[in-house]
């Protein structure tokens, strides 16, 4: 897992989107995940890190539903 995340940490933010504010719990050790709201909606997204892959280097199909449990 990730190490706690604080505020003061930067990430590679992808354009037109914002870091979600999860400080405490579980969206906080598997993150950063990120959110855009604009005219067509709201879309969240992470970048694959090497905590997120599984044995073969692939995004952990375990991250794949918990992403999508919390998107």
């Amino acid at each position: 897992m990730s190490d706690d995340l604080t505020r003061n940490q930067t990430f590679d933010t992808p354009e037109g989107y914002s870091i979600l504010p999860w400080h405490r719990g579980f969206g906080r050790q598997i993150g950063p995940l990120f959110e855009k709201r604009d005219e067509t909606g709201l879309t969240r997204a992470f970048r694959v890190e090497e905590y997120h892959t599984n044995g073969m280097m692939n995004a952990h199909g375990g991250m794949m539903m918990t992403f999508a449990d919390m998107a």
